[in-house]
Order: structure tokens, then C-alpha cells, then sequence
């Protein structure tokens, strides 16, 4: 069953590997083919080594999100040493 973005933004999310919180969903990368590339989390300064967006979030790609439940999006991504 499918979930509208206005769902998403309501949940946490979580990085698996240290459990910080890295905020909640604000926008969401499109490929060309309007296929999902990434979650935007507002930009935490100094936290991961992800890409910063123009609108100044942290892109999150969609093959680092391991679950999506009714409250939290866990995500496997590694904090920079």
C-alpha cells in the first residue's frame, strides 16, 4: 500500500548505526523518471558526510532507508570518523 508524502514527513528519522535523530523528511530528490533518489532531512553542520542540497538538507538516498514504520524511517548510514 503506498503512503502520501504528507505521512512521511511526520516521522523521525533514525541513523541505525549511532541512533541519532537526523530530523524529519522536508522534501524528497526526484530522478527523470519521478522515481524517489533521496530524502532531504533538514542539515545538521558537521554531523555526516552526505551531500548538501541547494535548499541546504541532507540528502539521505533511498537504498540507505531500511525501514519505514509508523512513526520512524530507519536509515543505515555511517557517521564520519
Amino acid at each position: 500500500m503506498g503512503m502520501l508524502f504528507s505521512e512521511l514527513k511526520q516521522k523521525d528519522v533514525i541513523n541505525i548505526c549511532n541512533g541519532k535523530r537526523l530530523g524529519r523528511p522536508f522534501d524528497l530528490l526526484l530522478n527523470e523518471q519521478a522515481c524517489v533518489e533521496a530524502i532531504l532531512v533538514p542539515a545538521q553542520n558537521g554531523f555526516l558526510g552526505l551531500f548538501r542540497t541547494e535548499k541546504e538538507g541532507l540528502a539521505i538516498p533511498w537504498n540507505h532507508i531500511r525501514r519505514i514504520g509508523d512513526d520512524v524511517i530507519l536509515v543505515d548510514m555511517e557517521p564520519d570518523a
